[in-house]
């Protein structure tokens, strides 16, 4: 993390088994100051409640749909009034981690389910990045890291179909442009592309098709949050300075290009 410690924002984080909780616990360990954003506000004060009692750190939690504006601005608003306050360092991190997923055949999808996955995973990540992105710019530092998928990479073919897919993959043009885009600003931006992860975030698995899904992963076992944790935090470190607009494989070796 940088010298003076700062806020990390992490969205997603209130499912007891997530990867944005552990992600949370991991950087306020590291010793970032958190901010906790879900959509489930008790579910985020109970997390943020257990990561400070963990580990002593600075950690607010606040409610957020970041699939809508006003409920976006609304959080920023929050997060920076404990920063004026001085409860809170100011935010050098953003990782938007907040997503759903959807097994739905395509040929079953509505438009409606099309565009909740967009907003969520995509449209969700452009409004958090956008909210909080001036004060990183301002500051000369900061770090975003935005959560895709192997579904992105190799057109589904673990949980998420096409709407999920579609989604991943526009985080990553967008990781890839944004981070064009901000040059020297002192603002790197990257992503992670987990493969299959054990969370609750899945909807439709059977016991025949998580046992298929390990067979298909060299490591033999499937991630765990805290394997994606760490290298989030990693990169949201100065030892990742140089990295931007990557995207790691956090897969396994289920998936090799």
């Amino acid at each position: 993390m940088p010298d003076t410690q700062r806020t990390a924002v992490i969205t997603g984080a209130g499912a007891p088994r997530g990867i944005g909780k552990a992600t949370a616990a991991r950087l306020a360990r590291d010793g970032w100051a958190v901010a906790v954003l879900d959509l489930n506000e008790p579910a985020a004060k109970e997390a943020a409640d257990e990561i400070a009692a963990q580990t002593g750190a600075p950690v607010f939690a606040h409610g957020v749909d970041v699939a809508d504006e006003p409920s976006v601005l609304a959080a920023y608003r929050a997060v920076r009034a404990e920063v004026d306050a001085g409860r809170l360092p100011g935010v050098g991190a953003v990782v938007n981690i907040a997503g759903i997923t959807s097994p739905v055949p395509f040929l079953e999808t509505t438009l409606e389910l099309w565009n909740k996955v967009m907003a969520v995973n995509a449209t969700g990540t452009y409004l958090v990045t956008k909210a909080f992105l001036p004060d990183l710019i301002e500051a000369g530092w900061g770090r975003i890291v935005n959560m895709s998928s192997v579904s992105a990479q190799q057109g589904g073919g673990v949980f998420g179909r096409t709407p999920y897919s579609s989604a991943k993959a526009a985080i990553l043009g967008f990781t890839k442009a944004l981070a064009r885009e901000l040059g020297d600003a002192g603002v790197t931006v990257n992503a992670v592309a987990p493969g299959a992860v054990d969370t609750d975030i899945r909807v439709g698995t059977t016991d025949e098709l998580e046992a298929a899904i390990v067979k298909g992963i060299p490591l033999g076992r499937q991630a765990t949050v805290a394997d994606v944790a760490g290298v989030i935090a990693w990169l949201t470190s100065e030892d990742a300075g140089y990295l931007q607009g990557t995207t790691i494989d956090i897969n396994g070796g289920s998936f090799l290009h």
